[in-house]
């Protein structure tokens, strides 16, 4: 077959989809290219367009091994020639030229998506729709044989596992657009088992495929403000075959204690867990932290997902490992560096949240930008009026949306990168507690009424303040924190406790040293430094200046 001319290059298809015979990869790409309004290709048929001839016919006449030829080189040339949904043969992702073409595909940002079906159902299909060589024969027998011998290579050719058991088409397409869409973070790192963080609509419907085949009961931690969510996530685990126990905790900081704890560790106990079986964590960041914190120590440590649902969650708790409970005497002082096996920041959770609840993860948005990104402040400062105005009711499949899954991926990259390169907070993560020195200070002082990103927030204006005291930044950008928190409607000001209840708490810190205070603090934006045992009047007159 001669090469297939091409005008333009460099033009990659929306999305690749493969899977065994009769899994629908025709039916379901037609719907998301119908849905999506872009073209659809289906290779097989463009196959019989090129050699003028049916592909029994073609097999018949040539062999298996011309066809796979054949196929290869349209299969590469589609995927550098057509913008659309590009559908494959059963076989095809197994020529090893196909799959290098894949993986040049996917390390440019392309998806190939594995449509995982029934397999009752597809054998079903495949039987009834004839026409198929490989099928020649006892058809359920060679379908299961193809079976056994290509999932296992479909699983490592795709970067996108689509379930479709269940779903209609239309279901099946719906669910491959939400996941195509998605971003991902792979947190590695020398101390951790590498795992991703997904992003977007959708992203919760990975839960089966991040868990496993390994587990038998899996322990669902949440509180009961999340319900809504905590139904779908048990409909998928119940699905994949898992036996699932309930946990509901109270919410927020209540939840992160010893007492409720011990509670879970009993129910642990009394249902039979064991270190093979799993903890899902799904909730705000008290949850997560919690979830974690009983995955870590269940039997020395078992496999662990959470699935953040609120913003601050999402940036922040449930990605890097830290897991804690509270103690009376503070915040997180108990707890270990525990990763999880995955994250899934699924964005339609965020439009159950209440304004107030969504602004107060900007806080940690914001602190990313200050200490790493400085494009995540761009965005913040030209979406602010959008971000401060956030209503659930209208967020999904709006302009913010995006704005907003940019903005977590940043964060989030930020976060892995300090997370990677030092696991247990011995040096670079530290950097990441950027406000949060005061900001644990107000937590506790206020019996954790105010919002941790709300105190971070405050918590990095006097980072700023005392950073320029002793002469780090100048007041420009000490101006510039409190315009762009303020812009989002984050305080920037507390007015709650004495100078000398707060110097007590600061002298808790995880960051201090022996009785020296250790501040994280700007010297420009993006770099930050540690400020070691600072003089108490510069310390007294920053916390002046935050309270008014």
């Amino acid at each position: 077959m001669g090469a297939r001319k091409t005008t333009h290059r460099n033009r990659r298809p929306h999305a690749v989809i493969i899977g065994m015979m009769g899994a629908g990869k025709t039916r379901v790409g037609k719907e998301i290219a119908h849905m999506i309004r872009i073209p659809f290709a289906d290779a097989d048929i463009e196959i019989e367009r090129e050699v003028g001839m049916k592909i029994p016919a073609y097999f018949e006449k040539y062999g298996e091994r011309a066809f796979r030829k054949v196929e290869a080189e349209l299969i590469a040339d589609y995927l550098e020639d057509f913008e659309g949904i590009f559908s494959l043969g059963g076989g095809a992702p197994m020529t090893p030229s196909t799959q290098d073409a894949l993986a040049r595909y996917i390390d440019q940002g392309g998806r190939v998506v594995y449509l995982d079906a029934d397999p009752a159902e597809a054998m079903e299909r495949a039987n009834r729709g004839g026409g198929r060589p490989m099928l020649n024969g006892d058809g359920n027998a060679r379908w299961k044989k193809l079976f056994k011998e290509r999932d296992p290579v479909f699983r490592r050719v795709a970067n996108v596992h689509v379930r479709t058991r269940g779903l209609t088409p239309q279901g099946a397409a719906k669910k491959v657009i939400d996941m195509v869409a998605e971003r991902t973070v792979h947190v590695t790192g020398a101390a951790i088992e590498p795992y991703d963080v997904a992003i977007g609509e959708g992203a919760m419907n990975h839960l089966v495929e991040v868990l496993g085949n390994k587990p038998h009961k899996i322990a669902l931690i949440h509180t009961q403000s999340v319900q809504r969510h905590s139904d779908r996530a048990r409909a998928l685990l119940r699905q994949g075959g898992y036996e699932v126990s309930e946990i509901v905790i109270p919410d927020a900081e209540m939840g992160k204690t010893i007492t409720v704890a011990n509670g879970i560790w009993e129910r642990l106990g009394n249902e039979g867990f064991t270190r093979s079986d799993a903890v899902v964590g799904l909730g705000g960041g008290a949850a997560t932290d919690l979830a974690g914190f009983v995955a870590a120590t269940w039997m020395r440590g078992v496999r662990y997902v959470n699935c953040p649902t609120s913003l601050l969650a999402m940036v922040d708790a449930s990605t890097g490992g830290k897991t804690g409970i509270n103690t009376p005497q503070g915040k997180n002082l108990v707890g270990s560096f525990y990763t999880p096996a995955g994250v899934l920041a699924d964005t339609k959770t965020l439009a159950t949240l209440p304004n107030d609840i969504f602004i107060e993860g900007l806080g940690e948005v914001a602190k990313s930008g200050f200490i790493g990104d400085p494009e995540i402040l761009t965005i913040l400062e030209s979406h602010a009026d959008e971000l401060r105005g956030f209503d659930g009711s209208s967020f999904l499949g709006s302009p913010l949306e995006d704005v907003v899954s940019e903005l977590i991926e940043r964060t989030v990259t930020v976060k892995a990168h300090h997370v990677s390169s030092d696991l247990k907070e011995k040096g670079l993560r530290e950097f990441l507690n950027y406000g949060h020195t005061l900001g644990h200070a107000i937590e506790k002082l206020e019996h954790f009424r105010w919002r941790h990103g709300n105190a971070v927030a405050v918590g990095m204006v006097y980072a700023a303040e005392l950073a320029h005291i002793l002469g780090y930044i100048d007041q420009d950008l000490v101006d510039y924190h409190r315009s762009l928190l303020s812009s989002l409607g984050l305080p920037t000001s507390w007015n709650g406790g004495s100078f000398e209840d707060v110097l007590a708490l600061m002298h808790r810190d995880k960051k201090a040293r022996g009785n020296q205070l250790r501040f994280v603090v700007l010297d420009s934006i993006g770099h930050v430094v540690h400020l070691d045992n600072p003089p108490v009047d510069a310390v007294e007159e920053a916390f002046r200046r935050i309270q008014h």
